[in-house]
């Protein structure tokens, strides 16, 4: 098999899981690196800019039934344009992490490390380093100060409701109310700023692993993940800026 194949098998499994993961319905939020996303416009002050970056992934959460494809919209509001603007910059931003050699090398590892912690247990160690991966560089922004959390929910919290429907009108949804009910709740809960804390990415990673799972870890095995994932923070505390400073180059070689 092939680099190529190998990696097209990857995603395909990786993909697959996920889908997985989405049929079955649980209400709570799916893991997304929102941090990671906004990190590349953190100095934006755009605020329906910002939004756009990280709202595929909003979407996802609140239905995971709903596709959308308003990449090449323009609309007669200016607003509106920064939404699908900042839709296009994730899109883009997530082609090139997935096929980072980065992204690639630190999900084999920490999927290794892992292993041993996971003995026994139903999960997929291949979809467990995946995520753990994007957590943890959430983390790392949080804990290095590189990201305040309150700026990134400050943008979101001055998005108009009525610009954001149009946006979506616009895409051809026209019910959207489910949105804007997971959207407040998302923005009142502020979840993202407990991923400073590793106990908090375990915690993450066993609600997640229970959409397909019912009983992804004992408490042992819980505690072992959350010792792995500090020394893993910790052993790339130093080297973790590199795939920012990548995505920034192809970013701006575009």
């Amino acid at each position: 098999m092939t680099a190529n194949q190998c990696n097209i098998s990857f995603k395909f499994a990786v993909s697959a899981v996920f889908f997985v993961a989405l049929k079955a319905g649980c209400p709570e939020t799916l893991f997304m690196n929102f941090l990671s996303h906004f990190y590349f416009d953190r100095d934006d002050t755009n605020s329906y800019h910002i939004l756009g970056t990280v709202l595929p992934d909003l979407l996802k959460n609140a239905d995971k039934t709903i596709v959308l494809h308003p990449e090449k919209l323009k609309h007669s509001d200016n607003n509106v344009n920064s939404i699908i603007k900042g839709w296009n910059k994730h899109l883009e931003v997530d082609r090139y992490f997935h096929s980072s050699s980065f992204f690639k090398t630190q999900s084999h590892q920490l999927k290794k490390l892992l292993l041993p912690a996971i003995d026994g247990s139903p999960v997929k160690p291949f979809f467990l380093g995946h995520i753990a991966v994007e957590l943890i560089l959430d983390s790392l922004l949080l804990t290095t100060q590189t990201i305040v959390v309150d700026s990134f929910y400050n943008h979101l919290a001055k998005c108009d409701t009525d610009v954001i429907r149009q946006f979506f009108y616009a895409a051809d949804l026209k019910e959207c109310d489910f949105f804007f009910r997971y959207f407040e709740k998302f923005k009142e809960d502020r979840y993202l700023q407990t991923y400073v804390d590793i106990p908090q990415i375990t915690y993450a990673l066993r609600r997640i692993c229970m959409r397909i799972w019912s009983n992804p870890f004992t408490e042992a095995q819980e505690k072992e993940i959350t010792e792995i994932l500090a020394q893993y923070k910790a052993a790339i505390h130093t080297d973790y800026p590199l795939i920012f400073n990548e995505i920034e180059e192809r970013l701006a070689s575009n």
